[in-house]
């Protein structure tokens, strides 16, 4: 990932917090000299040391974990938004501005494991579907469906891990901008009424 030292973001706390909102990741890995890719939620421990998730017994994901080089780039997408060059006071002066677009992101590289206990299956659903049922005002658990097709379903997934070797985070959240450009854009952001623009004026509240 190209990444200029004034979009580094190395705090793990920083880090989680993203992960934590963004659970979604972007899962690569390398299978016979080709790039596996696949888009699954996953969730941290709290030390950050090891990423959970499950997948699919038939997933190809489960071949990269058997094989010798079963590394694998889990990449988490944050807030993202176009920024207009019309919010740059320079625009008015000089002129001289181009639109760019704003992200965070962060990156986890580690190794891919598979969990096959069946306890751990059920308990690691559990926790993902607690954790996130409350975004919807809803309290749907996973004993609420016929305990018969739980373990059918339970019994066509794995469970896997990523012991966590390095991380890094990419937030570019106009730090290349003059003092006033950057006031320019948050003050603009937080005037607008979509969602991805509002998270972005959340996120550009306390830039890294």
């Amino acid at each position: 990932m190209y990444l200029p030292k004034h979009f580094q973001v190395d705090d793990p706390k920083v880090l989680a917090q993203l992960i934590k909102h963004h659970p979604l990741a972007t899962l690569i890995g390398n299978l016979d000299g080709n790039l596996e890719i696949n888009h699954l939620p996953l969730m941290m421990s709290e030390d950050g040391r090891t990423l959970f998730g499950h997948i699919a017994k038939t997933n190809p994901l489960v071949k990269v974990a058997e094989q010798e080089n079963h590394s694998v780039t889990a990449v988490f997408h944050g807030p993202h938004a176009y920024i207009t060059p019309a919010w740059y006071p320079t625009k008015q002066e000089t002129g001289k501005v181009v639109p760019t677009w704003n992200y965070a992101v962060v990156h986890v590289q580690g190794n891919l494991s598979l969990i096959k206990d069946a306890n751990w299956i059920r308990q690691h659903v559990s926790q993902m579907t607690d954790t996130h049922e409350p975004t919807y005002q809803s309290h749907w658990k996973l004993d609420d469906a016929p305990e018969e097709y739980v373990q059918m379903m339970l019994r066509a997934i794995i469970g896997i891990e990523i012991n966590v070797n390095s991380s890094v985070g990419k937030f570019k959240l106009s730090q290349n901008r003059t003092p006033a450009e950057y006031t320019g854009v948050v003050s603009e952001l937080q005037k607008a009424s979509a969602k991805n623009l509002q998270a972005m004026y959340e996120l550009m509240q306390k830039p890294e």
